[in-house]
């Protein structure tokens, strides 16, 4: 219901100002809408939709997949946020597309390819590991080597939030910062696109296993539980999974995380995950749906 007056608010405001705001009636929505993202590190607060937040989550879950430092994933967070805002586009300067805006006539690969997340990033990945020095360079000018942008110095300005969402979503802070996010609606889930989901963009480094209940046909559809073990034995990996899981929760309708003694809940009203009694094996992740 709040949703609905919302978005009916910033229709009337669109009326009364004229043509002249439909520009921003868009920024408008997103803005009154309660679906919202955070994490902060330090004095460094992010705060994404979650369509944002999902492709954050995927540039991260593809690092984890390829073993590569976290840095690997700041300059990819770094470009993308400056690229795209951390969106999916359709459209762009020339035939650009995508996250990273990559341009198929400059042999990125097809619209298709450029504009899924996955290969996309898996894409960007494959650039930057040929940048010598790339592990210690300066950020920007590492996302400038594989870019080639006409504005290279534009990276710089979003370093420390790409710092912050992948030291966050690669499971470098553990339980010591967590992304969350509060969901006005509950989405019904999708056990199967969140299994794909996880194996698609984390590959080998975790093992799934789906719970659909004791019986068959005893699970109501779009409900169950599906269990991730880091298969590296790596706790890192494990809290990656569950913040991913929890910036996925928006499109697979997932209703709690847990991980460790840390529970994420979709229906708390605050942004926070709640400390359990009986904590979890570090290196396993139960995601409930629906």
């Amino acid at each position: 219901m709040r949703r609905t007056t919302g978005t009916l608010t910033v229709l009337a405001l669109v009326a009364v100002t004229g043509a002249g705001a439909v520009v921003g009636a868009r920024w408008l929505v997103e803005e009154v809408r309660p679906d919202r993202c955070l994490v902060q590190v330090g004095d460094t607060t992010v705060r994404l939709s979650p369509e944002q937040t999902a492709n954050a989550a995927t540039i991260a879950a593809v690092s984890v997949a390829r073993q590569l430092p976290p840095r690997a994933a700041t300059v990819a967070m770094a470009t993308a946020i400056q690229e795209s805002k951390l969106r999916n586009l359709r459209y762009g300067d020339a035939d650009s597309q995508g996250l990273f805006q990559q341009r198929p006539s400059q042999g990125w690969g097809s619209v298709e390819e450029v504009t899924d997340p996955v290969h996309a990033t898996g894409s960007f990945y494959d650039a930057l590991v040929r940048v010598p020095g790339w592990e210690t360079g300066v950020v920007t000018e590492v996302a400038q080597e594989v870019q080639r942008s006409a504005f290279p110095e534009a990276y710089a300005d979003h370093e420390q939030e790409g710092r912050v969402l992948a030291s966050v979503l690669t499971g470098q802070e553990g339980a010591r910062t967590l992304m969350t996010c509060r969901l006005a609606d509950d989405g019904r889930g999708d056990p199967a696109g969140l299994v794909d989901g996880l194996a698609a963009q984390f590959g080998p480094v975790v093992a799934l296993e789906e719970e659909p209940g004791s019986e068959p046909g005893q699970r109501p559809p779009g409900t169950g539980t599906v269990t991730v073990r880091a298969s590296t034995g790596d706790p890192a990996t494990a809290w990656a999974v569950a913040t991913w899981a929890v910036a996925h929760a928006d499109a697979r309708g997932v209703a709690g995380v847990t991980v460790g003694d840390r529970r994420w809940q979709r229906d708390r009203s605050d942004l926070e995950w709640a400390v359990v009694e009986e904590a979890r094996p570090a290196t396993e992740v139960v995601v409930e749906l629906g």
